[in-house]
């Protein structure tokens, strides 16, 4: 298949595109490369997902609504996975805008342009912030969504969650909304608290903890490559689904298994940011009955697996 990946040069679409690229499916690249963390990370992902095999790389701006659908019209994808966004909560509650633009007008352009160069299906990532502190209550299911949301970033993914059922109606798309949860793992995103944690530990540094009393449904990124895989040849009428590990876990325990490979590991505990959701904790139910979706990393093994990697790829 030719497969757009948007925002591939990023931690979830560079290991995306190595798994599709060693399948043998023709890959092409679009990103900006912005600077919400720095490019020369990015520019790297690209070269790990060049050992994977060739792929094509476009550097542009989905906000350049003329170039990006002149691109698609040119490659004639059959799917588009669109995983470009400005990501952070808290980064959104300072710079709400930016969310507009890259979140949401940059979403309508995507879309616009796939359904005029005529994809057949279109996979969109969303995210658990849609649910708010729904989590707090027990698993949330993929109807509890229900627009009250916390932080600019994730009214901006709710947003873009309602274009795309929009865009399935004017051009008869196959859609697929996925709602990740609290994705980690090995190029994760430097600005998530495990990689930060992993990188101030290696460096003897005190973690500050943004109140103690969070739980995350943290998910290791092969498993999230797993349901993006097989939602890509899922041909239902369903379109939302839910894609995390099931299981959530708290503060002190990431703490606990931090502990296990950092022994020296020293906290300070700060208020509470606003906009972050108390907890995350995803129902499956439909992810596996459908998709046929089942995480299969362990938080325990998940954890290992990126430390080792950080020991060996992390800038100290």
């Amino acid at each position: 298949m030719r497969i757009v990946i948007t925002g591939g040069a990023g931690f979830i679409g560079g290991h995306l595109a190595k798994r599709w690229i060693r399948e043998d499916h023709e890959i092409f690249i679009i990103d900006c490369l912005h600077d919400y963390y720095t490019p020369e990370r990015k520019l790297q992902h690209l070269k790990d997902i060049k050992k994977a095999g060739d792929f094509t790389f476009h550097q542009i701006n989905l906000l350049e609504k003329k170039a990006t659908e002149e691109l698609l019209e040119k490659i004639k994808p059959d799917a588009v996975v669109h995983l470009a966004a400005l990501p952070g909560v808290a980064y959104s509650i300072s710079h709400p805008l930016e969310y507009v633009d890259y979140d949401i007008k940059a979403t309508i352009n995507i879309l616009e342009a796939s359904g005029k160069a005529n994809v057949k299906k279109f996979i969109f990532a969303s995210s658990s912030s849609v649910y708010g502190n729904k989590g707090m209550q027990g698993r949330v299911s993929e109807e509890m969504a229900n627009s009250e949301v916390i932080s600019p970033y994730a009214a901006s993914k709710y947003s873009a969650e309602s274009f795309c059922h929009v865009y399935k109606h004017l051009y008869h798309m196959e859609i697929a909304i996925l709602r990740f949860f609290t994705v980690y793992g090995p190029w994760g995103r430097p600005d998530m608290a495990i990689g930060t944690f992993i990188r101030k530990l290696m460096n003897g540094e005190t973690l500050p903890i943004f109140d103690m009393n969070n739980a995350r449904d943290y998910t290791y990124i092969d498993d999230i490559i797993d349901g993006i895989d097989k939602t890509l040849h899922y041909h239902g009428d369903q379109t939302i689904f839910n894609l995390g590990h099931g299981h959530p876990v708290s503060m002190d325990e990431l703490l606990r298994e931090l502990a296990k490979h950092f022994p020296h590991l020293v906290t300070d505990v700060l208020e509470r940011r606003v906009g972050d959701v108390y907890s995350t904790w995803s129902d499956l139910s439909k992810s596996k009955a459908l998709l046929g979706y089942t995480p299969k990393i362990s938080f325990q093994e998940g954890i290992a697996r990126t430390v080792e990697w950080a020991k060996q790829y992390e800038r100290y």
